[in-house]
Formats: C-alpha cells, structure tokens, sequence
C-alpha cells in the first residue's frame, strides 16, 4: 500500500533527511587513506545519537551497524569492518539512516579516497547525473516508469551496467514502503506519483556489467566483473509543481571541499 504523507509529516522526513546529510557530511571529513570502515560507521553513529536519532539501519532485519560502507566493486550492503582499511584511489558508498520523530531518514553518496583514476571518476559523475535526471520526472502526474527509464537511459548511453536486483523505494514511518523504485524501466509505466508520495531513488551503477553477486555474508553485493560500482540516493517528495528533494547534497559536498 502507498502512504500519501501530509505536509507536517514530510518536514518530520526533511528533518530526517537533512540529518542524514549531515551526517554523510561528518563522514565524508573523515575518509582517507588509513581509516577503516567501522571506525568510519562509529562516527557515523555517535553524530547521529548526539542529534537525538538512532541509527535506522542498525539492527534492520539482523544488520550489524549504522551504515552500509561499500568499496570499489562493492555495490551495496557492505558490512563496515576493522579490517577493511581504505586506500589512495578507492571510491567508497555510504549508505545512512535516521530514525527520528517517528519517521525514516535514507540517502547515500559516493565518495573518493585521494585521488581516483578518471574513468571511476566519471562513472561517479554520471551515476550522480543519473540521480538528478530520474529525480526531475518524480513529479505528480508521471508515473514511477518515468524516473526509471530517465535513470537507465543516461547510465546505459556511457555503457554502464544498471543493476536489476536492487531498487529505490517509498520511505515514511518505515524505511522500505511502496512503491518500489527501480533503476530500469519504461516510460508511462508503474504506479502514478502522486502529490504526498515520498520515494527514494538511488541508482546503482556499474562501470561493466549489470550482473551482481550476493556475498556468504548474507548483506554484501559486488559487481560479478569485480568493476566499480558507484551509488546516490535521495529522498524525495512528490509535488504537482515538481520533486521537492528532502537530501541535500550541498551539505555533504561543501564538507568534502573544504
């Protein structure tokens, strides 16, 4: 069933959101070579409990920490870990949420350790490129299939890989609600947006094939090349005069340029 969320309930998902920002924003201060990802996912957690949230992935259907950290060809769902120690020219997703008020927080954003070569660097732009074009058609009026093909057409016109398996997805009181969101799709096909309505799209995209693999660890998946893949995420609410973003990148991205 989908949710259509009144005003004051959206600004408690803003509220959220912009923490969850934030807090992607404390991480990426911190990522260089030599840290590793659970010292990275206990910052994570200490800025969140000290801005009155908790974690809302932490403990979600059995996960162990606050964040999913996932590195080069990691696509998603990494398990943050003392052994996993970034290096110079790694790329790194971090995936974050918030529970606060009685509602859900969730956005991710790729970051670069040191300097990355330029073909990861473009796939990262382009992922990002994706999120903005699918995000332009999440308006009421047109229909999820519109966001999915905006998404897939910008990836795939770079030869990229869209993975199939995984896909946005409405956010509220729960962090996973209808309507699903995938990153793949036909144009005038899907649910309707709907004024009210607040999704989540975040592409996942590979610099090869759109093949993954889900690792022993019953969390983890990579790309099945063993090649980059690079993840974004906003949330968004449906508005008749256009998307109206709960995330903000700006904050995330003035805190890495500094």
């Amino acid at each position: 069933m989908i949710y259509l969320k009144t005003d004051e309930e959206i600004e408690l998902l803003r509220e959220n959101n912009i923490l969850v920002s934030k807090t992607l924003a404390e991480v990426g201060r911190h990522i260089r070579p030599g840290i590793s990802t659970l010292e990275l996912d206990r910052i994570a957690e200490e800025f969140i409990r000290a801005h009155g949230a908790v974690p809302a992935f932490l403990g979600y259907q059995g996960f162990p920490a606050s964040l999913c950290i996932s590195v080069n060809e990691q696509v998603v769902h990494g398990i943050p870990s003392s052994k996993c120690v970034l290096r110079e020219g790694d790329i790194v997703s971090v995936d974050c949420g918030t529970f606060m008020k009685g509602f859900v927080g969730d956005s991710a954003y790729t970051f670069a350790v040191g300097e990355v070569a330029e073909d990861v660097r473009q796939l990262m732009e382009v992922t990002k490129e994706a999120l903005y074009k699918g995000t332009a058609q999440a308006k009421a009026g047109n229909r999820v299939g519109d966001v999915s093909a905006a998404v897939q057409e910008h990836a795939e016109s770079f030869g990229y890989g869209v993975v199939r398996e995984l896909e946005g997805h409405g956010l509220g009181r729960k962090m996973h609600e209808d309507p699903g969101v995938p990153n793949y799709g036909a144009r005038g096909r899907g649910p309707l947006l709907k004024e009210g309505m607040v999704i989540c799209i975040e592409p996942m995209i590979n610099m090869g094939t759109k093949a993954v693999v889900f690792e022993r660890d019953g969390w983890t998946v990579r790309t099945r090349d063993r090649k980059p893949a690079a993840h974004y995420e906003f949330a968004v609410a449906i508005r008749k005069s256009g998307p109206d973003v709960l995330t903000d990148f700006n904050i995330i991205e003035q805190a890495i340029n500094n």
